[in-house]
């Protein structure tokens, strides 16, 4: 299989959901993970080993998995998660296995590709960050509008009530992976989303070395919109308010396309003009399972993503 090179940032199940329809667009795939995750299994190792987070990690390379017997069996043990109250209980073994690569080889990177042979993956997986981080985010109450409560920590974030305001890294500038600049400079798409606004896609604009390479690279920019809306984080959002979101917290970044799935069009109008406003054009594809209205069916997708990225090439 031949195809455009496609830098894909995010994380969680977005990520990964974008990762399995790729497959089927492009062998030529970098999968640009965030490393902030602080809860569950990853949070553990994180905080007993200090390591990077594996588990977007580990998810991305899962998705990446060869079609064959082989390449889902080894997925499946990748994914399979420890059950009981005891020191293996809630971990996934891929982690697991992530972490003690990571203990052999000194460049992380080493320890994924190893675990992208076994799967044997098409495409490869980065963390975006060099160093593990933290999110820190100011959440309004609707029902108390005049206080600020400062939330840190993905998962903290992830499940705050109220309006996210801003959002930050912990540390502020923390130093990208060189081979994670290098791929969004040498693609030919840069995809964000879909997937957690707050804490798995708009991280990746506020590394300063990431949301450089994102605003000079000559690859075209597409943002894949959620299939829900509203999550706790985007509590009151439209289509709309995540473009407005986007040129808050990426000013100067362009878009080339936006993907949408015809279930989040509420304002077609509106949001055509939003696209514009970023340099954009929209695309409605039904991308969405039939009768799982919230998830992505991933050959839908893959169609979806074959007329977007098949449309123009960068110059």
């Amino acid at each position: 299989m031949s195809g455009p090179v496609v830098a894909a940032l995010g994380g969680g199940h977005g990520l990964a959901a974008s990762l399995a329809a790729l497959r089927f667009v492009t062998d030529e795939i970098s999968a640009i993970v965030t490393v902030a995750d602080n809860g569950g299994s990853s949070g553990r190792l994180r905080d007993e080993f200090g390591v990077l987070p594996p588990g977007d990690l580990r998810m991305a390379l899962a998705a990446l998995c060869e079609e064959t017997e082989w390449g889902h069996t080894w997925r499946d043990v990748l994914q399979h998660r420890f059950a009981g109250d005891g020191p293996l209980g809630g971990h996934a073994l891929g982690n697991l296995l992530i972490v003690a690569l990571w203990e052999l080889h000194d460049d992380p990177v080493a320890g994924l590709e190893l675990v992208g042979r076994l799967l044997n993956a098409r495409g490869r997986v980065l963390p975006m960050a060099a160093v593990p981080l933290d999110i820190e985010a100011d959440v309004v109450d609707p029902q108390r509008p005049g206080e600020i409560e400062l939330v840190r920590g993905q998962a903290q974030v992830a499940k705050a009530r109220g309006d996210v305001r801003e959002v930050r890294l912990v540390p502020a500038d923390p130093p990208a992976y060189p081979e994670s600049v290098a791929a969004i400079r040498a693609a030919d798409w840069v995809l964000l989303g879909p997937g957690s606004w707050f804490t798995s896609v708009m991280p990746h604009l506020l590394v300063p070395d990431i949301a450089e390479a994102l605003a000079v690279t000559r690859a075209r920019r597409l943002l894949v919109l959620n299939l829900e809306m509203v999550t706790t984080e985007t509590a009151g959002f439209t289509a709309t308010d995540y473009l407005q979101s986007f040129a808050e917290c990426a000013p100067g970044t362009r878009l080339d396309a936006v993907l949408a799935d015809p279930s989040v069009v509420d304002d077609e109008a509106a949001l055509v003009e939003a696209c514009r406003d970023l340099g954009a054009e929209l695309h409605v594809h039904r991308v969405a399972r039939v009768g799982q209205p919230g998830q992505h069916d991933r050959l839908r997708l893959a169609a979806a993503l074959q007329d977007v990225l098949g449309s123009e090439r960068r110059p």
